[in-house]
């Protein structure tokens, strides 16, 4: 599994610690030093079955500055992918990625569920 985050997230270090905690075995990925290319936002994307906005780190600053509350509902996807892989802290954080899922944001219920954690 590949856990993607930014260490100075609070969100981040506590899924990281309830992953550890769990035994649960990944690759820490740092989002701002490698960010998600266009493809594996597509790919994720698609496996996480959620919709698109919810790869946006809608309460960052970057998020704020561009006005992308405004711009979004009318942005061709492959703009969004586009801007989602410019800039890692664009993107919401962390993601778990799996062989058959992908989690976005923390939420333990969610990913106890998904991991198969009692």
């Amino acid at each position: 599994m590949i856990f993607v985050c930014y260490p100075r997230c609070a969100t981040c270090g506590k899924a990281k610690k309830w992953l550890e905690e769990n035994g649960v075995t990944f690759e820490e990925r740092h989002i701002k030093d490698d960010n998600p290319s266009v493809e594996e936002l597509k790919e994720w994307h698609k496996l996480s079955g959620l919709p698109l906005k919810r790869f946006f780190n809608t309460s960052g600053q970057q998020y704020r500055q561009l006005k992308l509350k405004d711009k979004l509902p009318t942005m061709p996807e492959d703009e969004q992918y586009e801007l989602l892989a410019s800039d890692g802290m664009l993107v919401k954080r962390p993601i778990l990625i799996g062989d058959s899922f992908v989690l976005v944001g923390f939420k333990e219920a969610e990913w106890k569920d998904a991991l198969g954690i009692e």
